[in-house]
């Protein structure tokens, strides 16, 4: 799929992305294979009605004959409630591999994506990924195994209704041999445009997907700065162009509905008129007149049915396109071999360098190293590097040059669910689920965190005292990312839960910044006591909050430029001492302002 998710220009080949979305659909054959029966049985009752109108015509009312008449309303009655069987059994198993093929390809697809780098998620919209979960593949039940039913049921009656009207008269059938390449061809041509126009229905969903996620993610600052009616309007140019795409393809499948239908009713007129002439060298009974006519009529709706399939088929095809170029997008490498049950965390960078899709570096030549134990802050201006480099520590990106090292093992020589076993984060956009509080906490671990484990985190985060005033305790669901609950209130739980997995290197990007005064300094101490037992790298933008690093690290410009303790870069006189001052003397006036 290309990066930005927007369907390609170019068409597959149709066959090639059938034949593999057919791999899902054969999974459920028994029940296919029963739908297709069913649908066999369906259209050869009504190609047996259509015959039975001859002998209806000529023995009941013709003829005369009263045992046959006196039979029929039976006979019908039976056939029809064998119809009404094998229609319900065709559908319901129809439907049941539709839903099962679209239930396996959704599955698949949030597997998949499980797998996908950050790269992946740095060129895409969450809303273009929704299109083709939710949008796609709803299109795609339409190109499996309800097409493959139309398809059997609507041929096996155009194949009954032709041997009935061929055993009233061959010659006159003939005749509707002739729009057969009439019908070819404009099916063709229209089924190569609905193709096309389905591709930028994708697209334009993908959009509307999109227009829609950001405006309810951003509802705050949409209305704190007014743009409602911006919003507003943005979206309905979404919609807009959708409905036109929409609409253009209603626009072509009606067309070539028409079209068939059109082309059909002109042989039959034609038939009609021939036979009515009797140039034909054939004399029809009443009931094969009445037969034959109603053949034709009959014929009208399965070819319709025939075309609307193929439509179908290839605006299903389009979604099913759109959904494998997504499965087809390569998964994060991980090609380690060596386990790691818990690292002792001494963590090292070897003449590191990093770049963003071969734009400018943002790492250039970083060496560092942090011992087991120590405390290292990463300061410097925004965009200096701070937060690529505890990226690369868990693989997020893993084509950087030069090496990392963990416990002096290539971070590259670790399988990736080892390796990042051994990392907590607390960041300030702490990321929460629409869950319970203790299933926040104990995110990862759901089924083997007793209760008592989570309350001792909670209280270590200084979180349980909120927590205990909640209606439900722990057991309180909190919203999306935590909406119910107050900045410092998430941050407390974020951190609970990297108390809770006690990983033995933490990952601190400014875990504090949410919290009140009173609130920070709690935090504070516990994260203290827990620092005391790990290798912790802080992303510090407070530079006061890391004057007791064993080391800080000064980035600008994505080079190291300054290493030392607190005290030994501020006798330094250089960068890290300009930046010190230059917020020491900021705070210091918002101090002045306050009083």
């Amino acid at each position: 799929m290309p990066k930005s998710h927007s369907p390609p220009k170019s068409l597959e080949n149709a066959f090639v992305v059938y034949s593999r979305l057919f791999t899902y659909v054969r999974r459920y054959w028994p029940a296919l294979v029963i739908a297709i029966i069913a649908s066999m049985v369906y259209s050869g009752i009504d190609a047996w009605f259509v015959h039975f109108l001859d002998a209806l015509v000529n023995k009941g009312l013709v003829a005369k004959n009263h045992e046959f008449l006196r039979n029929a309303p039976v006979l019908v009655l039976v056939v029809f409630v064998m119809r009404g069987l094998a229609s319900f059994l065709s559908n319901y198993n129809i439907a049941s591999v539709s839903r099962s093929v679209i239930m396996t390809l959704r599955k698949d697809l949030f597997k998949h994506l499980q797998c996908l780098p950050a790269k992946f998620y740095d060129h895409s919209t969450s809303g273009q990924v929704l299109s083709v979960i939710l949008y796609s593949v709803e299109q795609v039940a339409n190109a499996s195994a309800d097409v493959l039913t139309t398809a059997v049921q609507s041929s096996f009656l155009v194949i009954g209704l032709l041997i009935v009207m061929f055993h009233i008269s061959w010659k006159l059938s003939l005749l509707y041999f002739l729009i057969i390449p009439l019908i070819t061809v404009v099916m063709r041509f229209t089924s190569l445009r609905v193709r096309r126009l389905s591709l930028s229905i994708q697209e334009s969903m993908a959009a509307l997907s999109n227009r829609a996620e950001e405006n309810l993610v951003g509802y705050k600052v949409v209305r704190a700065f007014g743009g409602q009616a911006f919003e507003a309007e943005k979206f309905n140019k979404a919609t807009r162009i959708n409905r036109q795409r929409e609409m253009k393809v209603v626009a072509a499948r009606s067309w070539s509905v028409s079209s068939v239908q059109l082309i059909a009713a002109i042989a039959l007129s034609v038939t009609l008129y021939v036979a009515t002439l009797d140039i034909a060298d054939s004399v029809l009974s009443p009931g094969g007149f009445v037969s034959l006519v109603a053949a034709m009529l009959a014929l009208l709706k399965p070819m319709k049915d025939l075309t609307s399939m193929q439509n179908k088929l290839y605006r299903g095809i389009a979604g099913a396109q759109t959904v494998f170029e997504l499965l087809d997008e390569k998964p994060e490498e991980d090609n380690g071999t060596l386990t790691l049950q818990r690292a002792k965390g001494k963590i090292e960078f070897s003449n590191v360098s990093f770049a963003y899709d071969h734009n400018k570096s943002v790492l250039k030549n970083i060496n560092f190293t942090v011992e087991p134990g120590q405390v290292v802050a990463l300061v410097g201006r925004s965009g200096s590097g701070k937060s690529t480099i505890v990226s690369l520590l868990p693989r997020f990106y893993s084509d950087f040059s030069g090496n990392i090292l963990l416990d002096d093992v290539s971070i590259r020589e670790y399988g990736l669910t080892d390796l990042r076993n051994q990392f907590s984060f607390v960041s300030q956009n702490v990321t929460l689920f629409n869950d319970t509080i203790a299933n926040n906490i104990a995110y990862g671990r759901l089924d083997e965190v007793p209760e008592a484990d989570i309350i001792f985190a909670a209280k270590a985060a200084h979180a349980f005292e909120f927590i205990e005033q909640l209606p439900l305790g722990l057991q309180t669901r909190i919203g999306e990312n935590g909406v119910l609950l107050s900045g410092g209130q998430r941050q407390r739980i974020a951190i609970a839960r990297a108390i809770l997995k006690n990983a033995p290197i933490l990952i601190l990007d400014e875990a504090t910044s949410a919290l009140d005064t009173e609130s920070e300094r709690y935090i504070q101490s516990a994260l203290e006591e827990l620092i005391r037992h790990h290798t912790t790298l802080v992303i510090a933008h407070r530079l006061s909050t890391i004057e007791h690093a064993d080391k800080i690290i000064v980035l600008d410009d994505a080079h190291i430029v300054e290493v030392g303790t607190h005290a030994e870069l501020l006798a330094l006189e250089g960068y890290y001492a300009k930046l010190y001052r230059m917020q020491f003397n900021d705070e210091s006036s918002i101090e002045k302002c306050l009083e």
